[in-house]
């Protein structure tokens, strides 16, 4: 009884629950719905007023559209109405031109009329002069014996040799006057450039003078039983004269460069204080590196001088070698600058490139001082140089052609030929006497040279001395007293020199160790 009740308590509660529940939906149901048609009315106003401010937009952007589409529209037709006045005038301007075209015709028909009446006259007066032409001549044929194409013939012939001895004395006049102002010009630019250069006179000579503080340093210099000088002697090649002269050592050699040599190791060896046969001999080789390098620097200086660019390093190597080498008494550097410079200042005047002529001007004269001398003309030897070292076709001919060993290809090579002759005629530059002695001093030490063991052969006291070096391991005592006699035969049989020469054949033996 108690479970059923409860049962029904519960059942009734349940259902009381549903209804409760299903009223709160229906109410929030009615509500939402009333909400709904609110917010909708709202968005529908709001809907109709966005609307109405746009189709207000859209009239304001379409009435300002309008306004600058009619705007446009009056300037084209601003600008078409311009165009309509310019063509109107335009029309003007041609209709009245042509009806002065044909204004201008018309005058030209009535001289043409005009002309052709002329012209008729002309024509009629030539035949009647014509006729009186014809009539004449063959009165003058009747009287003559001669046809008129004979006549002419006749009159040809004479005109001819008349022509052609008045012209034969014309041109004969055109060439004695080209030739009289050829020579005069030649010689004005000659001139011109012999002034515009300013020469510089340097002559060597075989003889130099070297100054010491006191003479007790002469001693020192002879060394014991002359140890010192000779081994200075036997290391340059130069004769060292100690005399009586205060405060002075002559040294004697025809090749300036040992004598620099010389020179400058007794200026070391002086202010250093050590002189001994092994330091002379280390000074001495130092110098001659000091010299190479001097002649290297001393003809890139030249270049530079000159504004000479792109020359070989061997070339300018030869030219600086030029500094110790003299022709016929003239230093052959200042010799070769000065023709370079006459040679540029000659082209400047005949318009031809003066760089050109400069650099063939400087190098004519590298075939006398290569290292090695062939058998050839120093014209031609410097000329194979030149084209060794890529030189230009026209620098290589005019260096060949100086002294007319091979013909001349081009405008350089004369003007090459004129200045080197200009330069050596200058009165003091040059003495064959002295070229002659060098060169015969030269063929003496080379002489030598040819014999088997010589290392070295130099010649001393203006020529009158050669003493020649031999290897101690290559010669023998014995094979260095016939070498001696041999070398005096050969001089004796084969050279032309004044007086006696001697012959001295050095052997000398060391022996070396070092410790360590």
């Amino acid at each position: 009884m108690e479970l059923t009740t409860f049962v029904g308590l519960l059942a009734s509660a349940i259902i009381f629950g549903a209804a409760g529940v299903f009223g709160t939906v229906y109410y929030l149901r009615i509500n939402a719905e009333k909400k709904g048609d609110v917010f909708l009315k709202e968005a529908e106003v709001k809907a109709e007023g966005l609307k109405n401010e746009k189709i207000l937009q859209a009239k304001e952007k379409f009435l300002q559209l309008k306004t600058e589409h009619e705007k446009i529209i009056s300037e084209k037709n601003q600008q078409i109405l311009v165009a309509e006045n310019r063509i109107k005038q335009k029309e003007g301007n041609v209709n009245q031109r042509t009806e002065e075209l044909q204004r201008k015709n018309t005058e030209i028909e009535a001289l043409r009329q005009n002309l052709n009446h002329q012209l008729e006259l002309v024509n009629k007066k030539q035949s009647e002069i014509d006729k009186e032409h014809k009539r004449s001549i063959e009165q003058l044929e009747a009287l003559s014996g001669l046809s008129a194409e004979e006549a002419k013939s006749q009159l040809v012939e004479s005109l001819k040799a008349e022509a052609k001895t008045e012209a034969m004395s014309y041109v004969k006049d055109i060439m004695d006057e080209a030739k009289m102002t050829a020579n005069k010009e030649a010689k004005k630019i000659i001139i011109q450039t012999i002034q515009r250069v300013s020469t510089e006179h340097a002559i060597e000579n075989s003889v130099s003078v070297f100054n010491i503080e006191s003479d007790e340093m002469k001693g020192r210099i002879i060394g014991r039983e002359g140890r010192n000088i000779r081994a200075l002697e036997a290391a340059t090649g130069i004769e060292i004269i100690v005399d009586d002269t205060p405060e002075a050592i002559i040294l004697s050699g025809f090749d300036p460069v040992r004598r620099e040599i010389a020179r400058l190791a007794l200026h070391q060896l002086v202010t250093d204080g050590r002189i001994h046969p092994a330091r002379i001999e280390e000074v001495v080789e130092k110098v001659k590196k000091q010299i190479e390098d001097e002649i290297i620097e001393t003809g890139k200086r030249t270049c530079i001088d000159l504004g000479i660019h792109g020359l070989h390093p061997e070339l300018i190597r030869m030219v600086g070698r030029m500094k110790y080498r003299s022709s016929y008494g003239q230093n052959l550097l200042q010799h070769s600058r000065e023709v370079a410079n006459l040679c540029a200042t000659m082209a400047a005047e005949l318009g031809i490139n003066p760089k050109i002529a400069k650099r063939a001007g400087l190098l004519h004269d590298i075939g006398k001082v290569p290292d090695d001398e062939p058998e050839l003309p120093h014209a031609i030897l410097g000329m194979k140089l030149a084209e060794k070292y890529k030189e230009k076709p026209e620098v290589c001919n005019a260096i060949g052609a100086h002294h007319d060993e091979v013909e001349m290809t081009s405008l350089i090579s004369p003007i090459v030929q004129v200045c080197d002759a200009i330069s050596g005629a200058r009165p003091g530059a040059r003495r064959e006497v002295v070229e002659q002695y060098i060169r015969r001093l030269k063929e003496l030490e080379s002489l030598a040279l040819t014999y088997p063991g010589v290392e070295k052969s130099y010649a001393i006291q203006a020529g009158r001395e050669l003493r020649v070096i031999v290897g101690s391991e290559k010669v023998s005592d014995k094979d260095a007293e016939a070498l001696s006699f041999n070398i005096a035969q050969k001089i004796q049989t084969e050279m032309t020199y004044p007086g006696q020469v001697k012959v001295t054949v050095i052997r000398e033996t060391r022996a070396v160790n070092i410790a360590k």
